[in-house]
């Protein structure tokens, strides 16, 4: 009997041992596989990095960018964001024209109300206001030939990407297009002279406003005077004749500016009408 139960107790020993030893090796299997786990996001970044970074620790590919814009990506995507933004960054240099345009016509505004005001007032602050007219043309050229710039490139994407997904049949202008495209991309460049730009603000603002305002200085020294014309256009010790010569002659130079048969350069500017029959 005695020995029945050594022999129980000693199965019993065994069995508790076995089990111990088993669950040991299930907390090393777990612990394992949780090691495991935690190095492999490691590895992968680390196998990523590799991938990425050449064996000369450079960044990636050079060549990224090639294909973004092909047939597999899509004007939806990645053109539509270049669209966009070429379309906001000329709308911002198209508002900047229109201010400059806007000091220019309250300076005028304010020249002839002061110098109408009263016959006592010098003539002189008309020609003042033209020097002072002059100098917003400069500066408005100035900033439509960066104008031109960005309007080039939306009216490029406008001919050869949304025109022909409108009508796939539209003969293409220009088959360098894209290559022209990136250059511009790679070396922004201006595309026409201050002459080209100075010539096209004096036709669409500046030069009606010279008009108006010699055509308002011959009117006060003439009407608005007691003394006989071309005393009253003397400015101190210089004749009128000369005064009202320099005049005309930048009138003239600036007619001949803006009216002259030239060849034009910039892109999307309005020339021709298609009007339509009613």
């Amino acid at each position: 009997m005695s020995q029945d139960t050594e022999s129980d107790a000693q199965a019993n020993a065994r069995g508790q041992t076995e089990r111990s030893n088993d669950g040991k090796d299930n907390v090393n299997e777990t612990e394992s596989a949780r090691e495991a786990g935690s190095e492999s996001p490691e590895s992968t970044e680390a196998e990523s990095r590799e991938e990425t970074v050449g064996p000369t620790g450079d960044p990636g590919d050079p060549r990224v960018g090639e294909g973004l814009l092909d047939a597999s990506m899509g004007p939806s995507s990645a053109f539509a964001h270049l669209y966009r933004g070429e379309l906001h960054r000329m709308k911002l240099w198209r508002e900047r024209l229109d201010r400059t345009t806007n000091w220019a016509v309250i300076l005028l505004a304010a020249v002839l109300t002061w110098a109408f005001t009263s016959t006592s007032n010098p003539h002189y602050v008309i020609l003042v206001g033209n020097l002072a007219v002059g100098l917003f043309l400069v500066i408005e050229a100035r900033r439509y030939r960066a104008y031109d710039v960005w309007r080039s490139r939306v009216r490029t994407i406008q001919q050869h990407v949304w025109a022909r997904g409108l009508d796939p049949e539209r003969p293409l202008t220009d088959a360098n297009w894209r290559r022209d495209l990136a250059e511009d991309y790679d070396q922004p460049t201006l595309k026409i002279t201050a002459e080209e730009a100075i010539a096209h603000r004096l036709r669409r603002v500046y030069l009606p406003l010279f008009a108006i305002l010699n055509g308002a200085w011959v009117l006060r020294v003439t009407a608005f005077t007691a003394e006989p014309w071309p005393a009253s256009a003397a400015i101190g010790m210089i004749p009128g004749l000369v005064v009202a010569g320099a005049v005309g002659v930048a009138m003239l130079a600036a007619s001949v500016v803006a009216l002259r048969p030239r060849t034009w350069y910039s892109t999307g500017e309005l020339r021709t009408e298609d009007l339509r029959s009613r």
